[in-house]
């Protein structure tokens, strides 16, 4: 079943203006990243169909926050390269907005995450990836740094639904993201997640890990 999740990339912008507007691209075809995931080409098209139907692109947020849109895309297409998006900040009407700008200029602002919804994969064995043949797009962010190296219930999820067992330090952060103290994260890793291991992750184990992260 399709779950939201966030694909965070290094934020690669081919231009800024004074004004505000920039181009760059949100995700690249064909690049392997940490988790082992790969964007192929076609990806996007459904939605940006989809998206274009309703005379409307995804929202520009800032980090993820609903509450604060700090822009709007004018743009968003696949060509050979990726995902090529174009979009303007609203530096005169928003503090925020003026403040990732600056960033963006200094190059001090260094990740997009895009949050979808994966709705088609495939796992290539020869590549050792996971191929993302349809993402459902719903928001493009800025970020101050790609998460790659954070977790996030979203992915501790993922990998759980392609029946991998997730590192411990995700787990540990993921609990501690949704409220858990770190004496409660440290005692359930101890207790409840060391039993579980890469080799015989099934089961009873899995499936207990499995209830625990849909009710986060």
């Amino acid at each position: 079943m399709p779950t939201k999740q966030r694909l965070d990339i290094p934020l690669t912008v081919k231009s800024v203006s004074d004004s505000g507007e920039f181009e760059g691209y949100g995700s690249v075809f064909g690049v392997k990243d940490s988790y082992s995931d790969i964007v192929v080409p076609g990806a996007f098209q459904k939605s940006l169909s989809a998206w274009r139907d309703k005379k409307q692109l995804p929202a520009m947020l800032w980090q993820h926050k609903l509450d604060e849109p700090i822009g709007i895309y004018t743009e968003m297409a696949e060509d050979d390269i990726g995902l090529k998006i174009s979009g303007r900040l609203l530096i005169d009407d928003d503090p925020l907005a003026k403040r990732a700008h600056a960033h963006m200029k200094a190059g001090s602002l260094s990740g997009l995450s895009i949050g979808y919804m994966l709705k088609d994969w495939e796992y290539d064995k020869d590549k050792g990836a996971f191929l993302l043949k349809e993402i459902d797009l719903w928001e493009v962010s800025l970020v101050t740094f790609p998460a790659n190296d954070e977790a996030r219930i979203s992915e501790v999820k993922s990998l759980l639904e392609r029946g991998e067992v997730p590192p411990p330090s995700k787990v540990e952060r993921a609990l501690r993201e949704v409220g858990f103290s770190v004496s409660q994260s440290k005692a359930f890793m101890a207790k409840g997640y060391g039993a579980i291991n890469q080799r015989d992750a099934e089961g009873d184990a899995l499936d207990y890990l499995k209830t625990l992260m849909n009710h986060l």
